[in-house]
């Protein structure tokens, strides 16, 4: 405790001379500044070192401190910029959806127009079945909105295809690529009758079979518009359905058959616009172009075959009734 006491007497006595010394340089800097000269120049080489030394870590530590300071920004700033960035991406993004649907409503509107005689009521497509293509889907209307089976339904500038299943508020539609459709047709150009039908396997390939056209004068070909037919049991006359891709004589040389581009691109359909208006068919002897069902189809070739087999009967018995004729003659 006693050296404790002597070492803060010590100090005390330390400071009390070290700051005489200092008022007496400062009486003598005032009296005559030759006197002191040695005293700052020694000073000088002291302090003046220490003093740069002092201003350099300060001024690192200021740099350091504006480093941080300038990285914290940055770190806002890019944060800030990612928003920004996402934000407009979304926006870009639902631009791009804008404009693609007004661009297809545009083209519903100028399909709406092309096919003005007819009342149409616009849907959306909700469902549809597996796989890349739309041949089977159901669409948002149905019975509440006029929809009845048996409506044609077009769209991307032609036939889509046909409602065989009614909801109050949803259809069913069975696109003409399907492979159970079948659509009684003609060459736009010419009138001549054929058929169109779907394959599944063909669109792939992006074709509808064409078969049974009648072209006595070879005036069809490839590239000419094929449209529904005034003939057809199920769908509207003049619907356009295709063109013409390829076109080849049947081994009977009576007719021809071939395949189709349809107008309609069946893997990227969303909206679609059905016809209030069924087609009014009256069933005709006279007609020998076919039917839109291939089970119609199939009747008809039947029936022919039976008329067929009956009328070789008959001319077989007619045939033996002459030669016993001609034999009781003899």
């Amino acid at each position: 405790m006693r050296k404790k006491s002597d070492d803060n007497l010590k100090n005390k006595y330390l400071l009390a001379g070290l700051s005489v010394f200092c008022v007496l340089l400062i009486i003598l800097s005032f009296v005559n500044n030759d006197i002191v000269a040695p005293i700052k120049q020694v000073s000088g080489y002291i302090v003046t070192p220490v003093q740069k030394g002092i201003n350099s870590f300060g001024t690192w530590l200021s740099g350091v401190t504006e480093n941080f300071e300038d990285v914290e920004t940055l770190r806002e700033e890019n944060e800030s910029l990612k928003e920004q960035v996402a934000t407009l991406t979304e926006e870009n993004s639902l631009l791009i959806q804008d404009r693609e649907e007004l661009e297809r409503l545009r083209e519903l509107y100028d399909l709406d127009e092309q096919y003005s005689d007819y009342e149409k009521v616009g849907a959306n497509i909700i469902a549809k079945e597996s796989g890349n293509w739309f041949n089977l889907f159901t669409i948002d209307k149905g019975s509440d909105d006029g929809i009845q089976k048996g409506m044609n339904v077009i769209a991307d500038g032609g036939l889509v295809g046909i409602i065989t299943e009614v909801g109050s508020s949803w259809a069913t539609v069975r696109a003409i690529i399907d492979d159970e459709s079948n659509v009684s047709a003609m060459v736009f150009t010419t009138s001549d009758q054929c058929m169109v039908g779907g394959d599944l396997t063909l669109i792939d390939e992006g074709s509808l079979t064409l078969s049974r056209l009648t072209d006595a004068d070879n005036a069809v070909h490839v590239g000419d518009k094929v449209v529904t037919s005034y003939i057809s049991e199920n769908y509207l006359p003049g619907i356009l359905i295709g063109y013409i891709s390829e076109l080849n004589n049947d081994s009977n040389n009576l007719t021809k058959s071939g395949y189709i581009t349809p107008v309609v691109d069946f893997r990227h359909l969303q909206e679609v616009l059905v016809i209030l208006e069924l087609k009014e068919y009256t069933p005709s002897s006279s007609d020998d172009s076919g039917t839109d069902s291939s089970t119609e189809d199939s009747q008809e070739d039947n029936d022919a075959s039976e008329s067929a087999a009956e009328g070789s009967q008959e001319t077989e018995s007619e045939t033996a009734d002459e030669d016993s004729g001609s034999g009781e003659e003899e």
